[in-house]
């Protein structure tokens, strides 16, 4: 599912016009965007909570040439799925494998 098909969803669900949809998931995606950004967690309870992770500097290898080289630190941002959500996929899941 991309964008587009999400906000056509939003919209039937809530009742709303797909503009309406759009605008509303595009402020919550740039609110989460701003705040994780510095550094403070968004947590969405049932759903999951999306942070910044710190990656520690590594080497790694050139595939091509097989040239060791250095990767710098860096802090990535992370998601991680709420009980209720991962619930709701292990129960998807588990009912296609019976089938």
């Amino acid at each position: 599912m991309n964008k587009s098909e999400l906000v056509e969803v939003a919209a039937k669900e809530a009742g709303i016009t797909k503009a309406a949809a759009d605008k509303a998931l595009s402020a919550i995606i740039t609110a989460v965007v701003k705040t994780v950004t510095k550094g403070e967690s968004v947590t969405l309870v049932g759903f999951g909570t999306f942070k910044s992770a710190k990656r520690a500097a590594r080497t790694g290898k050139n595939p091509k040439t097989g040239a060791t080289l250095k990767i710098p630190a860096t802090t990535v941002p992370k998601f991680t799925a709420g009980t209720a959500f991962k619930a709701s996929v292990a129960a998807k899941k588990s009912a296609a494998k019976k089938k």
